[in-house]
């Protein structure tokens, strides 16, 4: 093996990127997300359910989606520095779209987050009941049924957020549920996608320069295993950094979070286009997403 090949063989990162972004273009995903409306009339938004274990950044990727679209870092949602579950009810968030009283046409909703515990964390039944559109927002431990949820109450996708850093000590148990939840959805035919989260924190080359998110080795075996383990196709998975100390957008960390906004509107969209009441449960009529 002569320098060269030892060079790119030890080398971090890969001379050419193996997903491509178009850097320094996020107007364009922008004006996408700007202009989206549901095509199903039954449907005015598109209702995005996060899930993950606790502390995997679900709660900060709505704030970092939300700061996108504001222009400005925002936290409605609240988030925690510490490793534990922060969001401790089932609550979704309207995000403003110019005036005070318009709104994007998809609600982003937190759930508290998966404990390694049997007995901890929210609970894979609640996550199921809210999937299927049983569960209204608010609910702590004694969740407000809704009987009869129509297509517009149900979530239309799955978001399963799990951090780069903490991947490689996924508990077996977080593993499970988390699995659990997926097959669920796709009884339902409901698409399900992937954020990885903290990918500064897990890749230095990453931390130096998020461009190199793409040419990342450690990144790219870290959604090899994710894929592996849950069974998300790799072209499901997003990896994102969250604003979690800066006080001013950035427009290449915009253009990763764009990037998996973007493509979680479209399995959302394409889902609510493809369902039809049988026996009066809405099913899916086909789905290409698992």
């Amino acid at each position: 093996m002569d320098w060269l090949q030892r060079w790119f063989t030890s080398s971090p990162t890969s001379p050419e990127p193996w997903r491509n972004i178009p850097w320094g273009h996020k107007n364009t995903d922008l004006q996408y997300v700007n202009d989206y409306k549901p095509c199903n009339s039954e449907v005015q938004q598109l209702r995005i359910l996060f899930h993950g274990p606790s502390g995997s950044g679900k709660s900060s990727f709505i704030n970092s989606a939300d700061s996108v679209l504001q222009g400005r870092v925002t936290g409605r949602a609240l988030a925690d520095a510490m490793a534990d579950s922060f969001t401790q009810t089932y609550k979704s968030y309207k995000i403003q779209k110019g005036g005070p009283e318009t709104f994007y046409p998809f609600v982003f909703t937190d759930i508290m987050g998966l404990d390694r515990e049997t007995n901890r964390g929210v609970s894979v039944g609640d996550i199921k009941l809210a999937v299927m559109g049983h569960i209204k927002d608010g609910y702590t431990n004694n969740p407000d049924y809704n009987k009869d949820p129509a297509l517009k109450d149900q979530v239309h996708v799955l978001v399963c957020v799990i951090s780069a850093e903490t991947l490689n000590i996924l508990s077996d148990e977080h593993v499970k549920k988390m699995r659990d939840v997926r097959l669920a959805a796709r009884d339902m035919g409901i698409p399900e996608v992937a954020i990885l989260t903290q990918i500064d924190k897990a890749c230095p080359e990453v931390k130096k320069d998020i461009k190199n998110v793409y040419k990342s080795k450690y990144l790219k075996k870290q959604m090899e295993r994710f894929s592996v383990a849950l069974g998300i196709p790799e072209y499901c998975i997003f990896p994102v950094k969250n604003y979690h100390s800066e006080i001013d957008t950035d427009d290449d960390t915009d253009a990763l979070i764009l990037s998996a906004l973007r493509q979680i509107i479209n399995f959302g969209e394409d889902f609510v286009n493809s369902t039809e009441k049988q026996d009066g449960r809405t099913v899916g009529l086909s789905c290409r997403f698992f």
